[in-house]
C-alpha cells in the first residue's frame, strides 16, 4: 500500500469514492434516469402524435379546399344553368304574351267587322225604308192621289232585292 500513499492517494478513500460513485450512478439511474428517458419517451410520442394530426389535418384540409373549390364550380355552373333556363322561360312567355295579344287582337277585329256588318246592314235596310217612303212620297205627289202604302211598298222592296240580286251575280 505504500505505493499509493507515496503519491498522494488513500487506498480505502479512493475505494469509498468509487462505492459511493456507483452508489450514486445506480440510485440516479433508477431515480432519475429511468423516469426521464421516460418523460422524454413520452414527449417524443405526444410530438410524432401531434406531427401526425398535423399532417392529417393538413391532408383534411386540401381536401375539404378540394371540395369547396369542387363545389362553387358547380354552385357557378348551375346559376348558369339557372340563369340560362330563366332567359328561355322569359323568351317563351314573351313570345305567349305576344301570340296572346295576337290573338285578342284578332278577336277585337273580327269582332269589329262583325259590328260594322251589322251596323251596314242596318243602315241599309233604313236606307231601303226611308227611300221606299221617299219613292212613295214622290209617287203620290206625282199621281196626287194615294196609293195603298203595304203595295207600294212590297214592289219598290222587291225591285230593291232583284236590283240586289242582279249585281251581286
Amino acid at each position: 500500500m505504500g505505493g499509493f500513499a507515496d503519491i498522494g492517494i488513500n487506498l480505502p478513500l479512493l475505494l469509498a469514492f468509487i462505492v459511493n460513485f456507483v452508489i450514486l450512478f445506480g440510485l440516479l439511474g433508477l431515480v432519475l434516469y429511468k423516469p426521464v428517458m421516460k418523460m422524454l419517451d413520452e414527449r417524443s410520442k405526444r410530438i410524432k402524435e401531434g406531427m401526425e394530426r398535423a399532417e392529417a389535418t393538413k391532408e383534411e384540409y386540401a381536401r375539404a379546399e378540394e371540395e369547396v373549390k369542387r363545389l362553387i364550380s358547380k354552385a357557378r355552373e348551375d346559376g348558369q344553368a339557372l340563369v340560362s333556363q330563366a332567359t328561355q322561360i322569359g323568351e317563351r312567355l314573351r313570345e305567349e304574351a305576344k301570340d296572346g295579344a295576337r290573338e285578342e287582337a284578332q278577336v277585337i277585329i273580327e269582332r269589329t267587322r262583325a259590328e260594322l256588318d251589322e251596323e251596314r246592314d242596318r243602315i241599309i235596310d233604313d236606307l231601303r225604308r226611308e227611300f221606299v217612303d221617299i219613292s212613295i212620297s214622290a209617287a203620290e205627289k206625282v199621281i196626287k192621289e194615294t196609293l195603298d202604302k203595304k203595295r207600294h211598298r212590297r214592289l219598290i222592296e222587291e225591285a230593291l232585292e232583284e236590283s240586289a240580286t242582279f249585281k251581286k251575280n
